[in-house]
């Protein structure tokens, strides 16, 4: 895990990199918004531990800057400072910091803090990349990156393959119609026989290996994927 820590107090700096390295992060710092701003775009952090007060662009500043630019938005941000009203605290949250820190500090509420905040990010990440999968055994299916591998290698689908199998498979179990199939997935304004769905299906049974036997047809009503 990659950190960053800006703050201008150049010893609070160091002796936070320090106690952040001995928990096994790789720590960078730097002593000014000004400093900070093209490190966080081009070092890829998983967190900034920012101070508030520095010099002529605030901590508020910098994170403004940060989460108005799609290259940085997502990096989480925890705010250091000597602010402990509530106002602050309200403030630096609405900008969209992930938590604060009031000074004087203690390293293990430090450590403590980046920890959750890490463990918060890592599971709203594998949260959204999981819900653009589609797993069935060794069928892995990417729906952003349109892709598909099946027992680990990639197979190449056409469009149509693609969004059959994934149709079938979200809808495990339910028996669908040559023309439900065509009104879902094919354009609107194309002309599709029966023949064409049955060879997409046998297509992409092929292509699939042994995952094909799990597109079944329901003879007299249509295809389904057990």
């Amino acid at each position: 895990m990659k950190l960053l820590v800006v703050d201008d107090e150049q010893d609070l700096a160091e002796i936070l990199q320090f106690n952040l390295r001995g928990e096994g992060y790789e720590v960078d710092v730097a002593y000014s918004a000004e400093e900070a701003l093209p490190m966080v775009k081009a070092n890829g952090y998983d967190l900034v531990l920012l101070d508030v007060m520095m010099g002529e662009v605030s901590g508020f500043g910098l994170a403004r800057l940060m989460k108005q630019d799609q290259a940085t938005a997502h990096v989480p941000i925890i705010f250091i400072t000597a602010l402990d009203g509530e106002e602050e605290k309200v403030k630096g949250l609405d900008i969209g910091a992930d938590d604060y820190i009031a000074k004087p500090l203690s390293m293990r509420e430090v450590k403590a803090r980046v920890r959750a905040v890490l463990r918060r990010t890592i599971h709203s990440r594998a949260y959204a990349e999981a819900e653009h999968l589609v797993v069935y055994e060794g069928l892995v299916i990417d729906t952003q990156k349109k892709s598909l591998t099946v027992d680990g290698q990639p197979v190449l689908l056409t469009r149509l393959e693609f969004e059959l199998l994934v149709y079938l498979l979200v809808h495990r179990g339910r028996v669908y119609s040559r023309q439900e199939l065509i009104d879902r997935l094919w354009p609107d304004d194309s002309i599709v026989l029966d023949r064409t769905v049955d060879v997409n299906i046998t297509r992409l049974r092929k292509k699939i290996g042994a995952y094909g036997e799990n597109i079944k047809t329901k003879i007299g009503y249509g295809y389904y994927f057990v």
